[in-house]
């Protein structure tokens, strides 16, 4: 059943890296980074279920606090209007 989940989330992943590239505005872009590091992060979490690593939960965190993080600097960046 993971096994089920974490080929949708890889194939769903897929296409938020197609609105990345082929996004019509910077903000879609910003949308489609922001829901692939979510697939990411959950993809971690899966793969340390399965396997029993609990240490990638700490790394699933991580990458999910830099993510979120990093999108907030590129959306101030981008509103700013290029300006730090």
């Amino acid at each position: 059943m993971l096994n089920f989940f974490l080929f949708a989330l890889v194939l769903s992943g897929l296409f938020h890296v197609i609105k990345i590239i082929v996004g019509p505005s910077i903000w879609d872009r910003l949308l489609g980074f922001n829901l692939f590091s979510l697939h990411i992060v959950l993809i971690i979490l899966i793969y340390a279920a399965m396997t029993g690593l609990h240490y990638l939960i700490d790394i699933a965190l991580v990458y999910a606090l830099l993510g979120f993080i990093s999108i907030i600097f590129i959306a101030r960046y981008v509103k700013r209007g290029g300006n730090v």
